[in-house]
């Protein structure tokens, strides 16, 4: 049994980035980046297309040269070794399996080649096949497995090699919305069962929130949130992390903080009683601020007490089964509302929702950072 780590003991991070440049001739992509992923943890970098999460990881695997810093992975400066020699197991997007050798084949290939013994070759393939129930497939080929099978059988090739960091780069987004589902649970369970660390690449959110311990939010190669899944839905540092966390998207009205006995925020018609918002920063009278609401946090009905109340006409609703998409107007802007799969109204009836403040986000018109 391991013993517990001192309390003051600083546990070496299993992949440090540290002052990481890269650039694609003159531009560079990615500048002065540091990034460190702790031993056992599930680290995911989320971001649009272009942003640089696989130019990163892609940095981190040594299957792109960096301008400038150092990369560290288990306590080793890998930043000019070979991918080999970097003690990682990467999956990619696509399957890349040898078409004419079977699944057990497939697993093997690459320990054969660096000169594993037969009986460890063996023992390494049983156990991957065990951990990711491909124990029947193993004389198959690739033409003969499913997306879903094939993919499970590239994470195997990976986890054959017996190594502490595995890098996935966009693993699911060619499967159907179904497997996606599937193997992402086999996914969080394979990372619960091996402790490994794995940093996972994807621009799907709701990966990213169900797979990580924490979530790197990136655009245009710089970091603008690291921290764990629910204190980046419910504490966004700023206007893009907001706008690209949550489906469906928080919702923006901008308003004018007024003078009184507490601080308020004029957004429209309506007044905005803010003195149970949990400000980081203060406040002044007229300075132009942003309110971002999420659908789930207003509701249809009556207000209750400390909530805004908010009358408005339904425009259409969006019936999801297990919850209804409302969208209505607010501040001469539209609104969606997510509420009960029961709920049922025509366009043009006009309904009453409320919210809480304390529960909203509060951003800065001009630099665009959370207050």
């Amino acid at each position: 049994m391991s013993q517990p780590t001192p309390a003051n003991e600083v546990m070496e991070p299993a992949v440090s980035v540290r002052d990481l440049a890269i650039a694609f001739a003159s531009h560079r992509v990615i500048d002065e980046l540091d990034l460190e992923v702790q031993k056992g943890e599930f680290l995911v970098l989320l971001g649009p297309s272009g942003c640089g999460k696989s130019t990163l990881l892609n940095a981190i695997a040594g299957l792109l040269d960096v301008a400038d810093g150092e990369v560290w992975i288990s306590g080793r400066n890998v930043t000019w070794a070979e991918p080999k020699d970097r003690g990682i197991g990467m999956v990619f997007q696509s399957y890349a399996l040898y078409p004419r050798m079977s699944v057990r084949q497939n697993l093997s290939f690459g320990l054969k080649i660096s000169g594993v013994p037969k009986t460890e070759v063996d023992a390494r393939v049983d156990k991957a096949a065990q951990l990711l129930k491909l124990e029947e497939l193993l004389q198959r080929r690739p033409a003969e497995l499913s997306g879903g099978q094939r993919q499970r059988v590239a994470i195997g090739r990976a986890l054959v090699r017996n190594v502490d960091v595995f890098l996935f780069d966009e693993p699911l987004s060619n499967l159907d919305a179904k497997l996606r589902n599937e193997l992402r649970v086999e996914i969080k369970k394979l990372h619960q069962r091996l402790g490994n660390t794995m940093i996972y690449v994807t621009h799907d959110q709701v990966e990213a929130m169900t797979l990580a311990d924490r979530v790197a939010v990136m655009r245009g190669g710089t970091i603008q949130q690291l921290a764990p899944p629910q204190e980046i839905y419910r504490r966004p540092v700023n206007l893009f992390v907001a706008g690209f966390i949550g489906s469906p998207a928080m919702n923006f009205f901008e308003g004018e903080i007024v003078a009184g006995e507490g601080p308020r925020l004029k957004v429209g018609d309506a007044m905005v009683d803010l003195s149970r918002y949990p400000f980081s920063t203060n406040v002044s009278p007229g300075q132009r601020v942003i309110l971002g609401i999420r659908p789930e946090h207003l509701a249809v009905g009556p207000a209750a007490v400390g909530s805004v109340e908010v009358e408005s006409q339904v425009h259409i609703t969006e019936p999801m089964g297990a919850d209804t998409i409302v969208w209505a107007s607010f501040a001469g802007e539209s609104i969606t509302i997510r509420t009960d799969g029961e709920f049922n109204a025509r366009p043009g009836e006009s309904i009453a929702f409320h919210f809480d403040p304390a529960r909203a986000s509060l951003f800065d018109a001009q630099t665009h950072l959370r207050l």
